[in-house]
């Protein structure tokens, strides 16, 4: 982060010329400008002193912004998992989704394969059928689901999929469970 250039912009916003911040912050124009040009750091205290006089807060002053988070993933930001045992393979598509409300992957079942059996846990599951077919499995229940179609459930109980020809499924939990 370019704490100089960031401390420039706030007291641009603020109609302020660095005299006027330094005589807020009790401190010199020639230390503000050096702070700006980032030939100085700070310390904390002084940071402080100065981000009070600008209207914010350390906690506020670095804090991301939500337009700097991404917000396009390609394929090389994704994340795979193959379990032979299972016939299947998990591509997390969007990295580090477990801090989020929601976590979607693409969900490949190799003919004849399943998921592992998940036991009942909170939140709630959605996936739509891609590409062939697959059967859900929840309890004792059995859904049979074909490419175009979507499903949707609280697991409440165990719960898997298996697919006699294969399918490829866009799967989404809420929170986090993959």
């Amino acid at each position: 982060m370019d704490i100089g250039s960031k401390i420039r912009d706030l007291r641009k916003t603020q109609g302020l010329t660095q005299e006027e911040l330094a005589d807020r912050a009790e401190l010199t124009k020639g230390f503000i400008s050096q702070i700006e040009r980032n030939m100085t750091s700070p310390s904390i205290a002084t940071l402080e002193d100065i981000l009070q006089c600008l209207g914010t807060s350390i906690g506020e002053f670095f804090k991301e912004k939500r337009g700097e988070e991404q917000i396009v993933f390609t394929q090389a930001d994704y994340f795979e998992k193959k379990d032979e045992e299972c016939g299947n393979h998990v591509t997390w598509i969007i990295p580090n989704a477990q801090k989020n409300q929601m976590e979607p992957i693409l969900l490949h079942i190799e003919k004849n394969g399943s998921t592992y059996p998940d036991n009942p846990h909170e939140g709630e599951e959605f996936g739509y059928v891609l590409k062939g077919s697959l059967e859900i499995h929840i309890g004792s229940r059995v859904c049979t689901a074909s490419k175009g179609d979507s499903f949707y459930y609280t697991p409440d109980q165990t719960h898997y999929l298996t697919s006699k020809r294969g399918a490829d499924i866009l799967w989404v939990t809420s929170p986090p469970s993959f």
